[in-house]
């Protein structure tokens, strides 16, 4: 049976705020939609700007422990969207079964990327350079914020989303992530082996300054050797601001129509696999039974 729910997995820099069309786009058609913030960051944006130690040391684990309690309370396995480090959430809540399908949006690396345009070390390293920030909350100044999400609009524009949307980045989830290939029990491992998981969509921008499709096309080779479904979509003209800027729609809904062809190829499968084994129960039932002449 299909899924009635989507949760919304906002990422760094970010509120769920940030998916608010597409939590009314997906309710217009009939979902129920959740968009939980990360743990610690419950309050509006003001608060959050004016006072970030409340989630300056979120890790990655503990985002994702936050989102499975969610998952775990739905009467039915959610589809799962996630944006940037929401996508990495995605990848690792699928790893744990859960989900009927996952959409990782820009997806921070997982472990085993080790992919580094230039366009992502110039967003990254002025986060990264002072260790100090590995336990604060970091905001991009409107200069940043511009070139890593909205750089092919004018100064203007990215300032009306910045104003809107942007809040301070938990840098620890930043330094979990670039130094994830040298840490052995890095927590944004996923098993990429695993075969019984659920469907995973990979969508990249072709503008993307912080997550560029090289990045994108890395992790999802990752997944070669495993037999689940993985595919890669690549949207022409999109930066980081993917779910937010202009023709977000095309996204929202190729994301969404994705996951209902997975859901309704798994269903049909089911039921192929129940007609065979009714079939080999009848024939089980008919060979049982033989009359004495």
């Amino acid at each position: 049976m299909t899924t009635n729910n989507i949760v919304l997995v906002h990422g760094l820099w970010m509120t769920p705020l940030s998916w608010e069309y597409w939590a009314h786009h997906y309710t217009e058609r009939g979902y129920s939609v959740y968009a939980p913030s990360w743990p610690g960051m419950e309050r509006d944006i003001r608060a959050l700007r004016r006072q970030p130690e409340s989630f300056a040391n979120v890790g990655i684990r503990q985002i994702v422990d936050h989102y499975e309690q969610l998952v775990l309370e739905l009467e039915s396995p959610p589809i799962l969207i996630g944006h940037c480090f929401g996508g990495l959430v995605v990848q690792e809540l699928l790893d744990r079964g859960l989900g009927a399908c996952g959409v990782a949006i820009a997806s921070a690396p997982i472990k085993g990327v080790w992919t580094l345009p230039y366009s992502t070390m110039r967003v990254v390293t002025p986060q990264l350079i002072n260790p100090r920030n590995n336990h604060r909350a970091v905001p991009l100044t409107p200069a940043q914020f511009h070139y890593a999400f909205m750089h092919t609009e004018s100064k203007e524009e990215s300032f009306r989303i910045y104003q809107r949307y942007a809040v301070p980045g938990a840098d620890h989830v930043l330094f979990q992530t670039e130094l994830a290939n040298f840490n052995p029990f890095a927590e944004s491992a996923v098993n990429v082996r695993r075969n019984n998981r659920a469907p995973l969509l990979l969508v990249a921008g072709a503008e993307d300054h912080v997550i560029p499709p090289r990045i994108v096309k890395s992790n999802h080779k990752l997944y070669r050797h495993s037999s689940a479904v993985t595919e890669y979509k690549e949207f022409p003209d999109r930066t980081h601001f993917i779910i937010g800027q202009s023709g977000w729609q095309e996204v929202a809904n190729y994301a969404l129509d994705w996951c209902r062809d997975q859901e309704l190829m798994i269903e049909r499968e089911q039921k192929r696999i129940a007609r065979q084994v009714r079939m080999v129960q009848d024939r089980g039932r008919g060979g049982g039974t033989r009359q004495v002449a």
